[in-house]
C-alpha cells in the first residue's frame, strides 16, 4: 500500500472535493468486476472517489483496505459512504507536495 504524508493527504482531499464518484459499490460488495473497474478508473484518473451503497462503517473500512492493498493505492479519505483513493500514474498528472 502506498503511504502519504499528512500534507499530501490534505492536498489530495482538497483536489478530490470537487470530484464526483466514478465507481459505485452496490449491495453485492467488492466483486472482481468492481475491482477491475476501480483499477481501470485509477489508471485514467489517479485520484478516485468511490461511493458505497450499503454496509456499515467497519465493512467500508475493510473494503478501503482491500482496494488499497490489492491495487497498491493509498487511502486518502473515508467520509460516510464515500471513499477516496490515490495511485500515481506512470506519467503523473497530479504533482504532490514534498512536505
Amino acid at each position: 500500500m502506498l503511504n502519504l504524508t499528512p500534507g499530501q493527504r490534505r492536498f489530495l482531499r482538497a483536489q478530490a472535493h470537487s470530484l464526483s464518484p466514478v465507481v459505485l459499490i452496490g449491495d453485492a460488495g467488492l466483486t472482481p468486476g468492481v475491482m477491475k473497474e476501480i483499477e481501470h478508473s485509477l489508471n485514467i484518473h489517479e485520484l478516485l472517489k468511490i461511493k458505497v451503497a450499503g454496509g456499515d462503517r467497519e465493512q467500508r473500512e475493510s473494503m478501503l483496505a482491500e482496494i488499497c492493498a490489492t491495487l497498491e493505492a493509498a487511502p486518502v479519505q473515508h467520509i460516510g459512504k464515500t471513499l477516496v483513493i490515490y495511485k500515481p500514474a506512470q506519467k503523473p498528472r497530479i504533482v504532490l507536495p514534498k512536505d
